[in-house]
């Protein structure tokens, strides 16, 4: 799937994510900024390297509409969810906190990541097999100033 992510003026209150899927099919969807990168950029780092093919974007991936899929893994009551959209979900969240801190915090990183699993009644992700300073926190600075140079009405492209 390719990602196209278009910031607009300087002065808007969002920028824009489209999806286009292998298949062709298109979804898109508002990024709010909010001083940081855009939260639906920061699950293209999670889930890309996690693996994770039933997070956010593997789900629109695989079809599901933006809009749908954001409703759904936003839900905490909803119990219907995959463990790993969950588990991105609450990654992305601790990430977040971690980017508005600016450092690195592994003990709140990961204290983040099971407090969101457990409102939604899940176990945290085993995360042994990464380092998530480097495989998360560092991927995410790095495209987070990728984000930061592209100029007004520009676009960055990721491949999924």
């Amino acid at each position: 799937m390719k990602l196209i992510a278009t910031k607009h003026e300087k002065s808007a209150k969002y920028d824009a994510l489209r999806c286009i899927r292998a298949n062709g099919t298109e979804t898109a969807t508002k990024m709010p900024r909010q001083g940081i990168l855009p939260h639906d950029l920061i699950h293209y780092v999670v889930e890309t390297a996690l693996g994770y093919e039933y997070g956010f974007l593997g789900l629109v991936a695989k079809g599901s509409e933006i809009a749908l899929v954001m409703e759904q893994s936003h839900d905490i009551q909803n119990e219907t969810l995959a463990a790993q959209t969950i588990h991105a979900e609450a990654i992305v969240e601790s990430l977040q906190a971690q980017l508005w801190n600016g450092q690195f915090d592994q003990d709140q990183f990961l204290i983040g990541i099971e407090s969101a699993c457990a409102i939604r009644g899940q176990q945290a992700p085993d995360l042994r097999f990464i380092d998530p300073q480097v495989d998360l926190y560092d991927a995410v600075s790095v495209l987070s100033q990728t984000w930061n140079q592209v100029p007004f009405y520009g676009q960055l492209e990721l491949d999924m």
